[in-house]
């Protein structure tokens, strides 16, 4: 089998003040997966997802990719980040302007973007004009102009209500059915963890490192039958027994 597309080695961020977010993580991503980070606020999920996007450096150990080759990456932030001036299109736009892509080479591409996360109708539309759902599905869509083969998303919908969490969990399954993507996930949602996920890493409090792993075996396209099934109450249960016992070795 070939190795993981990326790998954090023994990996440590201790920050300028001085607290240490994550300490000796060990943490392997594989292709195809959707893996999800599980733990309580503060534990260095969000550090390590940002590791692995670049945009924080562990000060100690290593982050590794397959063959040295880092690939194309997509983020999602816990809070959708669009330009508030500029339409859903223009905003979808942004990663392909940035690297000198015309508007009619990026037509396809971001017009293909909005229709996969359901906006198709709304591209001429301003964030201040979208619900809280709708922003966040622009926001996906900017990271999906590029194709990135690795999608990291942070906490995207743990600002939204329940009923639309759910949708757009049904509706990022079904991206990733459609894409093949791999994708990092971070949450502190047991119930999203289970539903979403077919591995999850399950963080002791901080300093961060990974407790316990859970594979999680049901249909990569799931629904409310899978919700309401014995097999995900009991992953349910393992989950959270897990993330209890990580949080209690911590202290």
């Amino acid at each position: 089998m070939p190795g993981p597309i990326v790998a954090l080695k023994r990996a440590g961020k201790t920050f300028g003040n001085g607290v240490s977010a994550l300490e000796a993580l060990d943490l392997d991503v594989r292709e195809g997966e959707f893996l999800t980070l599980l733990g309580p606020s503060g534990c260095g999920k969000s550090t390590a997802l940002r590791m692995i996007a670049g945009l924080s450096q562990p000060t100690s150990g290593a982050l590794q990719w397959r063959a040295g080759t880092r690939p194309d990456v997509g983020f999602v932030f816990q809070e959708p980040t669009l330009l508030p001036w500029a339409s859903v299109w223009s905003n979808v736009y942004l990663p392909l302007r940035l690297t000198g892509v015309s508007k009619a080479q990026a037509g396809p591409s971001v017009d293909k973007a909005i229709d996969l996360v359901g906006l198709t109708g709304f591209e001429r539309a301003f964030p201040r004009e979208l619900s809280g759902g709708m922003k966040m599905r622009a926001s996906i869509a900017r990271a999906l102009t590029m194709r990135p083969p690795l999608l990291l998303l942070d906490e995207p919908f743990a600002a939204l209500d329940e009923i639309t969490r759910m949708k757009l969990n049904d509706d990022l399954l079904a991206l990733k059915a459609e894409l093949g993507t791999t994708i990092v996930f971070v949450t502190h949602s047991v119930f999203e963890s289970v539903y979403l996920s077919t591995r999850i890493a399950i963080f002791a409090a901080r300093p961060g490192r990974i407790a316990e792993t859970l594979d999680i075996e049901a249909p990569p396209v799931r629904g409310e039958a899978f919700r309401l099934s014995p097999a995900y109450a009991d992953y349910c249960r393992r989950a959270s027994h897990a993330l209890h016992a990580a949080m209690g070795r911590a202290a």
